[in-house]
This record gives C-alpha cells, structure tokens and sequence, in this order.
C-alpha cells in the first residue's frame, strides 16, 4: 500500500490513463479494421486521413511506438493504392 498521499493520486491518475489510453487504443484498432474491410476506393481514401491521425495521436501519446503508427499508415496506403 502507498505510505504518501502523492504516491495515492499517482495510483489515482494512472488508472483513469490507462483507462482512457485503452478506450483510445481500441478505437483506433476498429477504424483500421473498418479501413481494410472497406472494398470501395473513394471511401476508402476518404477514410485514410482521419486512421492517420488517429494512429499519430496515439504515437505522440505513447500509447503505441511510433515506428508501429508509420508502419500501419504505410501498409494502409499500400491497401488503398491497390483497391
């Protein structure tokens, strides 16, 4: 148990991040999912911004590495070129 009321609110906080960090994380998961099963070109490419800069922000937050977030935005545009 913490000894110091800081180390009580540091519990306190890293909990709500870590909450709002895997609320965050899951969404950005499911618009990818949405992005690659999406078989229409102009939606697809109308969609591709918004994933983007979803996986930027978790990249900027450390919620995932930021070589993963260009990877997956690199694999994303590749998919989008080919449909």
């Amino acid at each position: 148990m913490a000894h110091h009321k800081s180390a009580l609110k540091r519990i306190r906080s890293d909990r709500k991040k870590a909450l709002r960090n895997r609320y965050y994380h899951k969404t950005t998961r499911n618009a990818v999912r949405a992005l690659r099963a999406t078989t229409d070109p102009k939606k697809a490419a109308e969609m591709l911004p918004t994933v983007s800069a979803m996986l930027d922000k978790l990249a900027k937050n450390n919620v995932i590495h930021k070589n993963k977030a260009s990877n997956l935005k690199s694999s994303l545009a590749v998919y989008i070129a080919k449909l």
